[in-house]
């Protein structure tokens, strides 16, 4: 056995939940990458929504799309995470988020957890039973520490009959590595939760 690494295993997780024809939600677009894999895995019938703030991201996002004539599997939109709610009215399947900066930018610009975390509810009553939230979890830079721990917070007082949560870290690792943090709706979340 070989143990996955923190991106590879964020995929896997989304792989496991979302089938051709799903909603897939790309809660920081970033260079496109991860909308592209959701796309792939949506298939014709099914559609992504990805959400950035930058100008740029949405631009390399698109791009991305459209280098592989996917670009009709997803709507990118320039706005927050947090903003979810606005445009997703369907049951999704899957959904992830890179928190930190886009790399190769303006690294002040970073996601925060007020955000992070009203993405977060806004999403958890659209996902569909069996389906998957999953955080890659960036904190070694100004203010990343405040969101890591906000979201383990929030994440850790979510009801446990509803929603398992795990935390897929290397502990050896040096310079403060990412860790997955995934969230998986067994059951509907009780009212007010």
């Amino acid at each position: 056995m070989k143990l996955q690494r923190v991106l590879q295993y964020a995929q896997n997780l989304l792989q496991m939940s979302i089938a051709e024809g799903d909603i897939a939600v790309d809660a920081t677009a970033g260079n496109g990458h991860d909308t592209l894999f959701l796309a792939n895995l949506v298939g014709d019938d099914g559609y992504v929504y990805a959400f950035d703030v930058q100008k740029e991201a949405v631009n390399a996002t698109l791009h991305r799309l459209l280098d592989h004539s996917l670009e009709h599997r997803a709507l990118v939109l320039r706005d927050g995470h947090e903003n979810i709610g606005k445009y997703v009215t369907k049951p999704v399947a899957g959904a992830i988020f890179n928190l930190g900066y886009l790399p190769g930018s303006d690294h002040s610009i970073i996601t925060k957890p007020n955000t992070t975390i009203q993405a977060l509810e806004s999403l958890l009553p659209l996902l569909k039973i069996g389906g998957v939230i999953v955080l890659v979890v960036y904190h070694g830079h100004d203010g990343g520490k405040e969101e890591r721990d906000e979201v383990i917070r929030f994440v850790s007082e979510l009801p446990q009959k509803s929603v398992h949560v795990l935390k897929y870290e290397f502990l050896n690792q040096k310079n403060e590595p990412p860790f997955v943090i995934a969230l998986e709706k067994v059951k509907e979340l009780p009212k007010g939760s």
